[in-house]
């Protein structure tokens, strides 16, 4: 026993009975697992996150484009919006709530128009407008509640919009859920091979793949010239892309019709074509 407790952080502070669920504590089944079954009445076969090491880079966006893609391919497409205190997902494609709920343990997710499965926060809360203001534990649990509670039925890809960051809930959805890969999302501005590197970091912690990196916010195409405007500074994601081992995976401009889809609601119209590097990531994936 006193070989096993030294492998813990707070070995000074371990019992028998406390060391008993330990993730430090191996044994002939290995470390303890923390996934959660997900609904019995889903059946998900690829679950893929949506990530980046800070906020404002449009994480949503790359999500719902993604979600678009594949439903236009016919697959069988879910958006689990896990960013709690900031959800976009339902606005974006005209959802609102209350959700249906069958019992304490089934809830309905929503449908945009083009067949994608939404469950958020603002599908469940009485004023969605009303600020969330929870610790993280709480937020967590709401995240795997929406794993456990929400019918998906079955999908083909069910895609986790992530907060910014490497907080509790990147942390609960790599330990709950079956994540099968991750894209990094980032801009083209000088901390990004910090954030790059931060999220990527985490990702070989926890032993998640990462499909590979899309830059958000590339340039400006001018409406008169077409030429390239780079607003936000040149771009060096494949320089970091190189230098990281990662898939470059798409390079989105500045595109002023996504953003008046998503005001309007109706985002399910957009047929993102800067993707198809993603898609092809996508496609590897068993």
């Amino acid at each position: 026993m006193a070989e096993k407790d030294q492998a813990c952080a707070s070995a000074s502070s371990c019992s028998r009975e406390s060391c008993e669920g330990c993730p430090s504590r191996g044994g002939a089944e290995g470390p303890q697992s923390f996934r959660v079954p997900q609904n019995a009445n889903s059946n998900i076969r690829h679950v893929i996150g949506v990530v980046s090491g800070k906020g404002g880079v449009g994480k949503s966006l790359v999500t719902a484009s993604l979600a678009n893609a594949l439903a236009k391919s016919g697959a069988r497409v879910g958006i689990l919006d896990a960013d709690i205190t900031g959800p976009s997902i339902p606005k974006m494609y005209g959802l609102t709530g209350p959700a249906e709920v069958i019992s304490e343990t089934q809830i309905l997710p929503g449908i945009a128009e083009n067949g994608v499965k939404v469950m958020s926060l603002n599908l469940i809360m009485e004023d969605p407008e009303q600020a969330v203001i929870w610790r993280g534990p709480i937020i967590a649990g709401v995240v795997k509640q929406f794993w456990t509670d929400v019918v998906w039925g079955e999908l083909d890809y069910l895609l986790v919009d992530m907060p910014p960051g490497t907080g509790d809930v990147p942390l609960t959805v790599f330990q709950s859920l079956p994540v099968d890969g991750i894209f990094i999302v980032t801009s083209p501005q000088d901390l990004v091979h910090m954030i790059v590197t931060k999220a990527l970091n985490m990702a070989k912690l926890m032993d998640i793949p990462v499909l590979g990196v899309i830059e958000n916010y590339s340039y400006l195409t001018c409406p008169d010239c077409g030429r390239k405007i780079e607003v936000f500074g040149k771009s060096r994601i494949e320089e970091i892309a190189a230098k990281t081992g990662l898939a470059l995976a798409g390079r989105i401009p500045i595109e002023p019709s996504y953003s008046e889809k998503a005001d309007e609601g109706k985002f399910a119209q957009v047929d993102n074509m800067y993707i198809h590097e993603a898609m092809d990531c996508l496609r590897k994936v068993n």
